[in-house]
C-alpha cells in the first residue's frame, strides 16, 4: 500500500510540475506603436508587453514625448484586462543607444541611470527595465560609440539596476542572436545572475548589412548558414546559461532582397536588401498573384519567398514556423518566446494566436 501511494504521490508531483512549467511561459511583445493602437491589443495572450522604446537624457532614461507617456499609461492600463501582465520599459534599440558606452562608463553615472529607471516605474505604474543596447563591445549601429570596457560596464550596469530596482521589478536584457555577440559582447557568468531573462534577437541573423540571401529568423542551422535560433540557445546552454531565462525571439516581418538570381529559389545567391514588410501587409503583397512563390526549408525550418519577375527574395516567420518555434520552447524548457513586434501582426488570426494556442495548451 506504501509502495502504490508513493508512486501515486510521484506521478502527482510530476504532472503538477509539468503544469507547472507550462503556466511559466512568457510571451513578449515589443510594442513600437503609439497610443491609438493600444485598447485593440490581445493583452489576455501576453505575459509583458515591453515599450519600444526610451532613450537616453544625460545620465537618465527619459520620456521621449507626452504622446509616448500616453502610450505606456494606456498599455499599464491593460492591466485591467489581465493583472497578470507586465509592462516594461526599454531603452536603446536599433540607432537609439549611440551615447550608451559613454554613460555606462562610470559607477556615479550608472548609479543616477537606475535611480531613474526606478522613478520611472513607479510614476507609470510599470514592471522593470529591458536594456536594449545595440552593441556593447563589438560594433553596432554605424558611427556609435563601443569599446573593450563596455563588457565590464555592462556587467556593472546590471548588478547596480537589480541592487536598485529590487525584487519588485524586472531587469532583462535584448541580446544579439549571432556569433560574435554570444562571444564577445556580454560576460553571461557574471551578468545572468543579476537579470530575469535575455530576449534573444535569433532574428536579423542575415541583416541589412548581407550581401547574400538566407533566412533571417532560421530556427536550425544549415551547412550553408550557421547562424540560426538553435545556435544560439544551444551555446548558451552550453557555456551555462540556466535554460529557465533563455527567452527565444521570433519575427513577424519579413526581410526582401532584390537582384536576386533566379536560383535555388534565390536562397543563398547574392543581391541587395531592399526593405521590411510587415507581417500583416503579407496577405496584400507577398502573394501568387503579386508574382511570390512561396517555400519552406525543411532542414532550417524556415519559410521563404521568391519573385521570379522582381527577382525579389524575402525572409520571414510565418504561422507554421511560429508554431514549431513555440513548441521548440516547451521541449527545451525555456522561459519563453518573444518577438518583434505586436504592431506588424494582423488584428485577428494572426501569428500570436498561433503562439498562444501552444502557450496555453
Amino acid at each position: 500500500m506504501r509502495i502504490i501511494l508513493l508512486t501515486v504521490l510521484t506521478c502527482c508531483a510530476c504532472f503538477f510540475a509539468q503544469a507547472q512549467y507550462k503556466k511559466k511561459i512568457t510571451v513578449i511583445a515589443y510594442y513600437s506603436g503609439g497610443p491609438e493602437k493600444v485598447d485593440s491589443l490581445a493583452a489576455e495572450k501576453l505575459t509583458h508587453i515591453i515599450f519600444s522604446f526610451c532613450h537616453l537624457k544625460g545620465n537618465e532614461l527619459a520620456v521621449d514625448n507626452s504622446r509616448d507617456s500616453v502610450t505606456i499609461k494606456k498599455l499599464v492600463g491593460l492591466k485591467k484586462r489581465n493583472p497578470d501582465l507586465k509592462v516594461i520599459l526599454s531603452l536603446g534599440g536599433w540607432g537609439g543607444c549611440a551615447p550608451c558606452s559613454d554613460v555606462f562608463s562610470t559607477s556615479a553615472a550608472r548609479t543616477q541611470f537606475a535611480k531613474s529607471v526606478l522613478k520611472l516605474n513607479q510614476y507609470f505604474k510599470s514592471d522593470g527595465i529591458d536594456l536594449d543596447w545595440e552593441y556593447p563591445t563589438i560594433e553596432g549601429h554605424p558611427g556609435h560609440k563601443y569599446q573593450a570596457a563596455d563588457k565590464n560596464n555592462f556587467t556593472e550596469l546590471v548588478k547596480i539596476l537589480k541592487s536598485t530596482l529590487g525584487s519588485k521589478y524586472e531587469v532583462s536584457f535584448a541580446a544579439g542572436g549571432f556569433q560574435k555577440f554570444l562571444e564577445e559582447s556580454v560576460d553571461w557568468k557574471a551578468v545572468m545572475p543579476h537579470v530575469d531573462r535575455v530576449n534573444l534577437m535569433t532574428y536579423d541573423l542575415i541583416n541589412g548589412f548581407s550581401t547574400e540571401t538566407g533566412h533571417h529568423t532560421a530556427l536550425y542551422s544549415r551547412p550553408e548558414q550557421k547562424e540560426s535560433t538553435d545556435n544560439c540557445i544551444q551555446y548558451l546552454i552550453k557555456i551555462g546559461v540556466p535554460r529557465d531565462k533563455l527567452v527565444l525571439g521570433a519575427a513577424f516581418y519579413g526581410r526582401i532582397w532584390e537582384n536576386v538570381p533566379d536560383k535555388n529559389n534565390g536562397l543563398y545567391q547574392p543581391g541587395k536588401f531592399l526593405s521590411f514588410v510587415d507581417y500583416h501587409r503579407f496577405a496584400k503583397e507577398i502573394t501568387p498573384a503579386q508574382g511570390y512563390e512561396l517555400f519552406w526549408d525543411d532542414v532550417a525550418k524556415a519559410p521563404y519567398g521568391y519573385n521570379a519577375t522582381k527577382q525579389h527574395y524575402i525572409t520571414f516567420d510565418d504561422k507554421k514556423s511560429m508554431r514549431i518555434k513555440t513548441q521548440y520552447v516547451i521541449d527545451q524548457k525555456l522561459d519563453g518566446i518573444m518577438f518583434w513586434e505586436l504592431n506588424s501582426d494582423t488584428m485577428t488570426d494572426g501569428l500570436l494566436e498561433e503562439i498562444d494556442k501552444l502557450a496555453k495548451k
